[in-house]
């Protein structure tokens, strides 16, 4: 028998295993000062594309005014304990009507936090006779949701709508043997490529297939649509999506979630979500700062629409210098570079010392071998100068790349 703590000393998992060297820097990195695309790196201001601020509403006036009012009043203890207990507000009732409305379902739970949120919406839907169809880059939330579900599940390949058929005629020859239903899950805005399901077709399949359909939207959320409502509005398939989820971490620059669907299905969810029956509720100043957040994403168009400028100027920019964007429909962008683990990290660290500029890099296992991801989040608060700035860097590392510059180099002193 092994002691446990001892096998973790030669374990350290496939991301811990490199944490001597990456820690504080390529992982677990310290950003400080005022939250925006200018902000400190070890000592130093970066131009940063690494923050989910997407309508630059973190450090806004009227939502620091709104944060501090609300915590003036309330502190952050109130309402006290689980909601289903003791911790319901009647503020957070009138939140949950605003945020149906806006996405246009009967029904709102608001969730204390987005991630174990939609883990414990899965595993409350499903039995052990429900069969579940997903997408293969599902985000690690729903793929440990669906850790929980004790039932069948089939995977199809991203965005493949005609395996996703194959998967759904598995899932409904054996929902008939087992008396289950069937679930599908995918995403508005896949958060790592940018591009977008295919909600449209998916829900298309609703014709020939009986099944239920969970969107997790916490990149479309804000972001997508006419009026900021979403993915599903992008599409014209809001009623085609039977439940949406998404989060308040993207587009509202803050903390918790929501899943919104049928009166009696939410009213089904408040009762059996156990991350959300055995845990605290949001603060009051929480819950406050988010509707005041709703309220200016819903009557502010002006900050999508500089959003989309600023998203618009640097992908087209990327891409007339020959940059590979992928598939990227939505503001998240990724860059595709050829190079391994040392010519990643020597070009980060390039980037980051060297031309000031901050953003994620990606490697293996996360995407294939010999390939370098660099992932950009612009936002309302990003200017022209700023894409400006950042393609010609690209530009200067990209050469430094293809020339062997990193390859030779050893990985720098990062000081």
């Amino acid at each position: 028998m092994v002691d446990l703590f001892e096998k973790l000393k030669t374990n350290r998992g496939p991301l811990g295993q490199h944490s001597q060297i990456a820690h504080g820097y390529f992982a677990f990195p310290k950003l400080e000062g005022e939250i925006g695309p200018h902000m400190m790196f070890r000592g130093k201001e970066v131009l940063n594309w690494s923050l989910n601020n997407y309508l630059g509403l973190a450090n806004h006036p009227e939502i620091r005014k709104a944060d501090t009012e609300a915590t003036q009043q309330y502190g952050l203890a109130y309402p006290m304990g689980a909601r289903m207990m003791s911790g319901n507000s009647t503020i957070m009732e009138q939140f949950e009507a605003q945020l149906s409305e806006f996405v246009g379902k009967e029904d709102t739970m608001v969730l204390n936090y987005g991630y174990q949120g939609i883990m414990s919406v899965i595993d409350a839907l499903l039995t052990r006779h429900d069969v579940v169809v997903y997408d293969s880059e599902c985000h690690a939330c729903i793929i440990d949701g669906l850790r929980l579900h004790m039932g069948k599940r089939f995977m199809f390949p991203h965005n493949d709508i005609e395996n996703c058929e194959k998967q759904l005629q598995r899932a409904t020859k054996l929902a008939n043997e087992t008396g289950g239903a069937i679930l599908v899950i995918t995403e508005g805005v896949f958060g790592m490529l940018g591009d977008l399901g295919k909600l449209d077709q998916i829900v298309a399949l609703k014709q020939k297939y009986q099944f239920r359909l969970l969107v997790d939207d916490a990149h479309g959320f804000g972001t997508m649509g006419k009026t900021g409502a979403g993915t599903p509005e992008h599409f014209g398939v809001m009623d085609g999506v039977d439940l949406y989820f998404s989060t308040f971490a993207k587009s509202m620059a803050s903390i918790g979630g929501f899943v919104s669907g049928p009166e009696n299905v939410i009213e089904y969810l408040r009762y059996n979500c156990r991350s959300q029956i055995f845990a605290k509720t949001l603060p009051m100043p929480i819950v406050l700062g988010n509707m005041k957040r709703l309220e200016m994403l819903r009557t502010m168009p002006e900050l999508k629409d500089k959003l989309w400028e600023i998203v618009n100027a640097l992908q087209s920019g990327l891409k007339a210098r020959g940059f590979k964007i992928g598939a990227c429909e939505s503001p998240v962008t990724p860059v595709f570079l050829s190079g391994g683990t040392n010519e990643a990290a020597n070009l980060i660290i390039d980037l980051r010392e060297n031309y000031h500029i901050f953003c994620s890099i990606v490697i293996y296992p996360v995407v294939p071998k010999d390939v370098i991801m660099l992932r950009l989040i612009p936002t309302a608060s990003h200017t022209l100068e700023d894409v400006n700035r950042t393609i010609e860097a690209f530009e200067k590392i990209s050469d430094k790349l293809r020339s062997g510059i990193y390859a030779k180099s050893q990985i720098a002193a990062m000081v």
